[in-house]
């Protein structure tokens, strides 16, 4: 444990912002599997849970959890497969 008062802050902060990061990280992540798995169906629920998905991204990158760039690559290719998947 630091010494100085504002290192240990810094110790306290620094967690929650893990934990939360881990959370948002984690949502994602089944977020993007379930937008998968419906487009490998061929579900018609997957254009609505790749709505979904990609609102949750955005909103990843808006909090800083992830990098913008890596939410649009995702979002792209997500749209590549329920495009593929409603032919």
């Amino acid at each position: 444990m630091p010494n100085i008062k504002s290192a240990e802050k810094r110790v306290r902060t620094s967690e929650k912002r893990r934990v939360r990061n881990q959370s948002v990280k984690s949502s994602l992540r089944t977020a993007v599997k379930k937008v998968k798995a419906a487009a490998e169906a061929k579900a018609p629920a997957a254009v609505e849970t790749y709505q979904a998905a990609t609102s949750a991204l955005d909103k990843a990158a808006a909090k800083g959890v992830i990098h913008p760039n890596k939410a649009a690559r995702l979002k792209s290719r997500l749209a590549k497969r329920v495009a593929a998947a409603q032919q």
